[in-house]
């Protein structure tokens, strides 16, 4: 060990970021149907996959039995809607406390809206609003594990299909047909969001083509990694089309209607999810969406942050030792005759702080011969 220390100046030392990333692949198989006990007596099948809490304000989706050691959380599902909602036909507020569980989901609305939208300038908590469009009142939201995400979603990377079809007490019963949101197609990142960037997720019929435009449907949250579904997106068509009187094209929309809504009065121009968040439970809310889940995929990111320190030992440095074996009977070991220029074999670096204390230590592989005909450069890289 040196019993001399080298102070290293800003010319010895730099900072490096690195992004990893990784892709992560959700299929509807897991989101729904692997883990499911049909039962037709009820209206969805037993799912040991999806814990369902008792204060019913969300429901967590996992990659295996939730009870199980081996299972990974994947996601968060829940929904709300904002206190400023209304009817489309007649402009009445939707909030009412005739509603199912309807404060927990103005609660959820106004919680997520607070951390990722922020508030405006008198202190009132903002609306999610697709930037230059539409303001987004009711609204699903999947909340991404920090397990999948790291440090974020890669930009540009996410897609999420769905199924189209009208009924959805069964798993995947969504009659072939899907729809594809993706972030792709516009390289706007928007930043005045209290929790990061994040962007606008628009709706494309599969396959989707990153050269096409697309409806509006969400927003995606990249270093929260959340995404927030707008009820723009859903539509309830059937064989007959939609109704003339409302220009909605079927190949833009997701129908969520189906057994969910059956019994409930509904106008034509509104959206079903609307009336689906009124009568339905969160839970049942949640099903609805996720049996319609067909894949869900995108790259995650981690942030790799390093400082490399440049160690220099020219060539009148460290050929000495302070290592007790070093010398024996007043003689240095490494030499065989007085003559023999002065030779040192470097096998640890240390890094010491301003009050010499040893705080980081780095092993070399194999020790390197350091004599005063030549000098080593040891390149020393610290992550975080």
């Amino acid at each position: 060990m040196a019993n001399t220390l080298k102070p290293l100046s800003s010319n010895d030392v730099t900072s490096t970021r690195t992004l990893l990333h990784e892709v992560v692949p959700i299929t509807g198989t897991i989101v729904s149907g692997t883990y499911g006990i049909a039962d037709t007596s009820t209206e969805f099948p037993a799912e040991n996959n999806i814990k369902n809490f008792s204060h019913g304000m969300f429901q967590s989706v996992y990659d295996y039995p939730y009870l199980s050691s081996s299972a990974n959380h994947i996601f968060d599902l829940t929904v709300g809607y904002s206190t400023s909602s209304v009817w489309t036909h007649d402009e009445t507020p939707i909030p009412d406390g005739n509603n199912v569980q309807n404060a927990k989901k103005v609660n959820i609305y106004n919680q997520m809206a607070q951390v990722l939208m922020g508030h405006d300038h008198t202190g009132s908590i903002k609306e999610f609003q697709i930037p230059g469009g539409d303001v987004i009142r009711e609204a699903y939201f999947v909340n991404f594990s920090r397990l999948l995400v790291k440090d974020e979603i890669k930009k540009g990377s996410l897609t999420m299909s769905f199924g189209t079809g009208s009924a959805f007490a069964t798993a995947f019963d969504y009659g072939g047909e899907s729809r594809t949101l993706h972030d792709y197609g516009d390289t706007t990142y928007y930043t005045d969001s209290p929790a990061g960037d994040y962007a606008v997720l628009t709706m494309s019929a599969d396959p989707p083509d990153p050269e096409e435009g697309g409806k509006p449907a969400g927003l995606v949250f990249y270093q929260a990694g959340i995404v927030v579904l707008s009820a723009s997106m859903f539509f309830p068509y059937d064989s007959a089309n939609i109704q003339p009187e409302v220009d909605h094209d079927k190949d833009n929309y997701i129908n969520i209607s189906g057994s969910a809504v059956s019994g409930h009065a509904k106008s034509d121009d509104d959206l079903s999810f609307r009336e689906l968040l009124c009568s339905s439970s969160i839970t049942g809310t949640t099903n609805a969406l996720r049996h319609r889940i067909d894949n869900i995929e995108f790259q995650n990111t981690t942030e790799l942050n390093s400082t490399i320190h440049f160690c220099r030992a020219n060539h009148n440095e460290f050929n000495y030792s302070s290592n007790p074996t070093y010398v024996s009977s007043s003689k240095i070991q490494v030499k065989s005759s007085n003559s023999d220029s002065p030779t040192s074999y470097i096998t640890t670096v240390g890094l010491y702080g301003s009050d010499n204390v040893l705080l980081a230590a780095a092993k070399l592989s194999e020790p390197i011969k350091k004599t005063n005909q030549n000098e080593v450069t040891i390149r020393v890289r610290l992550d975080y």
